[in-house]
């Protein structure tokens, strides 16, 4: 019998939880194909089959599309259980970043020294292993996810990856810039609060 999972477009942790779920219904040596279509998906799928002794290949099929091949062990020697908890990398509660952008510059002295530095701040970030799990941009960081930015095709790899993005709708109304959205979605204060509070770590450049 051939199991396959279509997890592409799905946010995480839904493609481990769908795999796990179909491999609830094989036996031991049968073969799941899961298809993603970002690479966080191939690490916690990869995480997910190491700590239960299955065997796992994966492979590029095109530009966003990962063939993810698991066969299921026997879950000798102490494996974990498919009924034990498990915490894909990017979403586990312990590694809940967020990232504020509250300026388009990064520091203070020369304008465009800034600019530079925040531009590689932001195309550092979507090199992490651990990508944050939302990225708040307010204030004239408003600009950065906007039209005519340097820093919005490294905020849609964030994205792309299962990081939330998420712009000041005041702000963007304030400087003209509602139109220009470009990546991610419009948020508020009471959004922007909640956010930081609960989350475990709080990244500012």
């Amino acid at each position: 019998m051939k199991h396959m999972v279509d997890a592409r477009g799905l946010a995480c942790p839904l493609p481990v939880v769908n795999t796990k779920e179909e491999m609830g219904r094989m036996r031991s040596g049968e073969v799941v194909e899961v298809l993603v279509d970002n690479e966080i998906a191939v690490q916690n799928l990869a995480k997910f089959a190491r700590v239960r002794h299955h065997e796992i290949e994966s492979s590029r099929s095109g530009e966003r599309e990962y063939r993810v091949r698991i066969t299921k062990g026997a879950q000798e020697g102490g494996a974990q259980t498919d009924e034990e908890p498990m915490q894909p990398e990017s979403c586990a509660p312990e590694e809940r970043s967020v990232v504020v952008l509250s300026s388009s510059l990064m520091g203070q002295g020369e304008e465009a020294l800034g600019r530079t530095l925040m531009k590689a701040f932001v195309f550092a970030l979507t090199k992490q292993e651990r990508m944050p799990e939302t990225v708040l941009l307010y204030n004239s960081g408003a600009f950065l996810s906007c039209e005519g930015s340097d820093s919005v095709e490294d905020l849609r790899a964030l994205e792309a990856g299962g990081t939330q993005i998420l712009t000041c709708g005041t702000c963007l109304n304030y400087y003209g810039l509602t139109e220009k959205l470009a990546v991610g979605g419009v948020t508020n204060m009471y959004d922007i609060v909640e956010k930081m509070e609960r989350a475990s770590k709080i990244i500012r450049p």
